[in-house]
């Protein structure tokens, strides 16, 4: 059986400016973002690929055209052979009717919530209904679908079955929580059998989104919601939290089953509107590292007294002893030890795919699991990678490399050369921009399109941010490290893997000398473990640079520049490299250097 996924819309973007203000600081307050496509065929996730990465648009909402002929291609098939097309989306007329009832009832002036109805209903209409979304289809892609080979997956149930394949399909317990759904922001149940079991007196509305606050709050701060909240996280970690609380004093309120509410519901149509109340809390707005911190922190408290509380309740509510947690909520990794740590769930997983990166691999899979001749046909757990999109040969790398000769020089090494010279450069104070393989899904560098550097050295953080980067001072870099040396290093906890930075660790006392550069002001470290079986080459890189100098830790972060994607093709690479401070480019298997200026 073949699946597709798909996430994004033609039109979204358009009638979110127009009619809801989505432009500058807020555009990517919409549906549809991080819009991409997945393949699973006869259960087996054989590709997938953000839409940014191929059309270069950082967060992209638009029709995944260019991810679904991709995926297509690498599988050798035609649309012909598709069985079944996935939307994580379910804008059904029982939803539309529920959206309208939720904004007639809402405390408005008659005026606004005509203004509202309006735009939800062009939204409907122009976009997300399911005659819209085929019709978006069929334009985009030439391919007419039959109406009864297309599945419409609520979004947080995509959410949940991406959790649930990354985890290997075993039964599980899941949390979901992002900024909004169809109508909601989060909910809890279980999954048994691939089949999924929601607590309906868990769910919350839109009007009370944790993930929608939090994007408030990343927005008052003088940045990008949906987009900027790990800004948050960072900034926490240079202030402890007021006490008491003012948002846990004035504005949240914990109910039994696990649920919250706001004394102030979220107008969603007014990403501004809780300004006022902001400055009240903490004081006029100031441009300052202390003001920024001192929110940060407060917010960050806040997410976690609220996590902690729907994750308490279901524990209560399950017998179950894995919890999934997904949802863009999931990425706030800061928050994700301590809910682990602080639960009686014998493991916790948070996927690569936890934000809506990885819905179009969920809906694929929630369609093949629900489907006669679907999992039934499986008897073994799948094989998971993140390492899914684009990869590209000797030949592309020669050909990129030819476009740019004037500006760079290569050498070629073999793999056993690239681990050594590679290993010998980052002794020294240097940047290396590392490509090689198939690119890593979902938002973080996984180390085949990944910048890395020595975290000996205090100041090569700046260094990063400042010459390569572009970006924040304040901002921290994640350190990768073999799973094996792991304990050694962080204190781990119950935790004994972490291959998708989707948690934060304390480095222990006698490391953070060792590797200051991957310490963040709090003394932690948001970890990415590695082995030989899903990344041999940098893990013998990094056995290699350790046995050089005794540092167990590489850093690792993003190969693309502050609002760029991620790099996917050589040319991307290139173009990275000449335009940074980066000292080398590993390209595969050339070594990369700039040319003397004339």
């Amino acid at each position: 059986m073949i699946v597709l996924g798909c996430n994004g819309f033609s039109r979204v973007s358009g009638i979110f400016a127009g009619r809801f203000g989505a432009v500058g600081t807020e555009k990517h307050y919409l549906l549809g973002h991080d819009a991409g496509a997945a393949l699973l065929v006869d259960g087996e996730l054989v590709a997938a690929v953000e839409e940014e990465r191929l059309n270069r648009e950082k967060k992209t909402t638009d029709f995944p055209v260019n991810a679904v002929q991709w995926c297509l291609d690498r599988a050798g098939l035609q649309f012909s052979d598709v069985d079944l097309i996935a939307f994580p989306w379910d804008f059904s007329a029982e939803v539309l009717d529920g959206m309208l009832s939720d904004i007639t009832s809402a405390p408005m002036a008659p005026s606004a919530k005509l203004d509202l109805i309006g735009g939800i209903g062009e939204l409907f209409t122009g976009a997300v209904s399911h005659d819209a979304l085929l019709a978006d289809f069929a334009a985009r892609t030439g391919f007419t679908p039959d109406p009864d080979k297309v599945v419409f997956v609520p979004h947080h149930l995509a959410h949940a079955m991406t959790g649930y394949y990354m985890a290997g399909m075993k039964d599980a317990a899941f949390l979901i929580s992002d900024g909004r759904a169809e109508r909601y922001s989060s909910l809890t149940g279980e999954i048994r059998d691939g089949r999924i079991r929601v607590f309906d007196e868990s769910v919350i509305g839109a009007e009370h989104s944790i993930g929608l606050l939090f994007a408030a709050i990343t927005r008052y701060l003088g940045f990008v919601p949906n987009n900027d909240e790990y800004k948050i996280m960072g900034l926490a970690g240079y202030a402890e939290p007021p006490v008491p609380n003012p948002f846990l004093e004035h504005l949240v309120e914990l109910h039994e089953d696990g649920r919250y509410s706001f004394r102030r519901p979220l107008e969603t149509d007014n990403p501004r509107g809780l300004d006022p109340l902001f400055e009240e809390f903490f004081g006029p707005l100031e441009d300052t590292l202390a003001y920024q911190a001192r929110v940060a922190a407060a917010a960050q408290q806040m997410l976690t007294v609220v996590t902690h509380h729907q994750v308490r309740a279901l524990e209560a509510r399950t017998d179950l002893d894995h919890l999934l947690f997904e949802g863009g909520v999931a990425l706030n990794c800061l928050n994700n030890t301590p809910l682990f740590e602080g639960s009686r769930f014998d493991d916790m997983h948070v996927s690569f795919g936890a934000s809506d990166t990885g819905i179009p691999i969920g809906a694929a899979v929630h369609a093949w699991v629900g489907h006669p001749d679907g999992a039934g046909r499986r008897r073994s757990a799948p094989a998971v990678t993140p390492y899914l999109g684009p990869e590209f040969d000797d030949e592309a790398v020669e050909k990129a490399l030819l476009e740019f000769a004037g500006r760079v020089e290569w050498t070629r090494l073999s793999d056993d050369e690239v681990v050594s010279r590679v290993a010998e450069l980052l002794t020294e104070k240097v940047v290396i921009g590392w490509y090689e393989g198939r690119i890593e899904h979902g938002p973080r560098a996984l180390g085949h399109r990944s910048i890395l550097a020595n975290p000996k050295f205090p100041d090569i953080k700046d260094i990063i941010n400042t010459r390569v980067k572009h970006r924040e001072p304040f901002r921290p870099f994640a350190p990768l490290v073999l799973e094996s040396d792991a304990p050694k290093v962080f204190e781990m906890g119950r935790k004994t893997r972490s291959p998708y930075m989707t948690f934060v660790f304390p480095v222990r006392p006698e490391f953070r000398e060792v590797i200051p550069g991957a310490t963040h002001v709090d003394g932690t470290s948001r970890v990415q473990t590695i082995t030989d079986r899903d990344t041999p080459r940098l893990a013998a890189l990094l056995r290699r640079f350790t046995a050089l100098t005794d540092v167990p830790c590489l850093i690792n972060t993003s190969f693309n520049v502050a609002g760029e994607p991620i790099v996917c093709t050589p040319s991307d690479a290139l173009d990275c490299f000449l335009g940074t401070e980066i000292d080398y480019l590993m390209l595969g298997n050339c070594l990369v250097t700039k040319t003397e200026e004339p």
